[in-house]
């Protein structure tokens, strides 16, 4: 099942001279690709998995890795798929795993309660489970730069930003599975104190590109804004369809999985104005991003299309590949070792600091704001900010809004507490 599953997939998805499985540990720094390139979410996950590599691959190719080591990205082809995804975890930690980016809230929840056992820490990039987020109970888990219940507090901000929320009826269309559902107890927490009415609209995986009945349903409930958390064919049908029924694309709010250029090229000019949350930047216009295509792209290392390099799910991967770079970077300043451990790397998680004067020096100047690592918030301070579809590409149309942490913090921390509830032999962590 194993080497079906590592078929077809990237041996190693940089030069180190040797295939990763004849490689010792202390020869590479070692970070599997949990990836789905295949399955109803491909076209998701290929930019994503060709970001994160090919930013790992640049780094190897300018710099002899990190820290004079070089990094081996192996890839494990998931299908998004949670079985499959524990599958490729189980076949690779042994290896000398650093740190897992599943790339999936379905395959983070099995990953989560093996983290500690393993000692090698579960980077969920700002999606997973929301409450991991709470570092002294979850010391393995990391949600940079923020959670879903977080962004979804940041995407409630700006509405009530832009016309208010009290009295407002919200619509909500989600995937109908881990992931999708994941903001639903934030919003029915946050409906009645906030003064919004909440109307749901479930999206079975086999409804991905026939959601005419619940478009006809959101017609009939009228909501003043709709919020999305979709993810591949989903998108692109589900804008259509509001475009179909004339609902107004300047009400209609993706989360950062649901505003691609892929989720919005195949719609066009009936998309212009729909918005999305991002937090990470747009664009080939950055010196990294030069480097990677000279490096990388130019030099026929990469597997992705060069025209979608700078695109949003790319660079989502490479914004990925950055904070586990910079994670090792300061794991090896912080241990004295160039060759890390799991436990080290979860080290270099609570302590590495990528605010815009490193961002600067990385050549990545406005990428992205302030994230720190840190013990306890494990989701780093993190941001959103806004786009808007303007029919061809993206333009920037907010400020980063932070999310609200007075309101969903109390709520991160009853749903952590929830967690360990029934599970009297899990280990926390007190942060000074």
């Amino acid at each position: 099942m194993i080497k079906r599953l590592l078929s077809g997939a990237l041996a190693a998805a940089v030069a180190v001279g040797a295939s990763i499985n004849t490689v010792s540990a202390e020869d590479v720094l070692y970070v599997p690709s949990l990836s789905y390139r295949t399955g109803p979410f491909a076209g998701g996950g290929t930019p994503v998995a060709n970001g994160f590599g090919d930013y790992m691959t640049m780094l190897n190719e300018r710099d002899g890795g990190i820290g004079g080591i070089k990094v081996a990205v192996e890839e494990c082809e998931t299908g998004y798929n949670a079985q499959k995804g524990v599958e490729c975890y189980e076949a690779t930690k042994g290896k000398g795993a650093l740190v897992y980016n599943p790339m999936s809230t379905g395959i983070t929840l099995q990953l989560i309660p093996k983290a500690p056992v393993d000692q090698i820490p579960v980077l969920s990039m700002g999606y997973g489970l929301s409450a991991a987020a709470m570092g002294e109970t979850f010391p393995w888990t990391f949600t940079y730069p923020t959670s879903y219940w977080s962004q979804m507090s940041s995407i409630l901000k700006y509405i009530d930003q832009n016309g208010g929320l009290k009295g407002k009826k919200i619509g909500f269309i989600y995937l109908d599975a881990g992931y999708g559902r994941e903001p639903i107890p934030l919003l029915e927490e946050l409906a009645p104190e906030m003064g919004f009415e909440l109307a749901l609209f479930p999206v079975a995986g086999k409804e991905m590109q026939a959601q005419s009945a619940q478009w006809l349903n959101v017609r009939k409930e009228r909501p003043d804004w709709m919020i999305m958390w979709g993810w591949g064919a989903m998108n692109p049908t589900a804008i259509k369809e509001a475009a179909k029924i004339r609902f107004p694309m300047d009400r209609f709010i993706g989360n950062w999985w649901s505003s691609a250029h892929a989720d919005l090229i195949p719609v066009g000019e009936a998309g212009k104005g729909y918005i999305g949350a991002n937090f990470s930047g747009v664009g080939a216009d950055f010196p990294a991003l030069q480097d990677v295509i000279k490096y990388v792209v130019d030099a026929g290392k990469s597997q992705a299309d060069p025209s979608t390099v700078g695109h949003i799910l790319y660079n989502r991967g490479l914004y990925n590949a950055v904070i586990v770079a910079e994670a090792i970077a300061t794991a090896q300043k912080m241990t004295g070792k160039k060759s890390i451990t799991g436990a080290d790397m979860r080290l270099g998680l609570e302590n590495f600091v990528l605010d815009q004067a490193r961002l600067a020096e990385l050549g990545l100047s406005g990428f992205t704001g302030d994230l720190r690592g840190d013990c306890a918030d494990h989701e780093g301070g993190g941001s959103v900010f806004f786009q808007q579809w303007n029919g061809s590409d993206f333009e920037v149309i907010s400020e980063p809004i932070a999310p609200m942490s007075d309101k969903v913090k109390p709520l991160l921390e009853a749903a952590a507490e929830a967690y360990k509830a029934d599970k009297p032999e899990w280990q926390g962590q007190t942060c000074s």
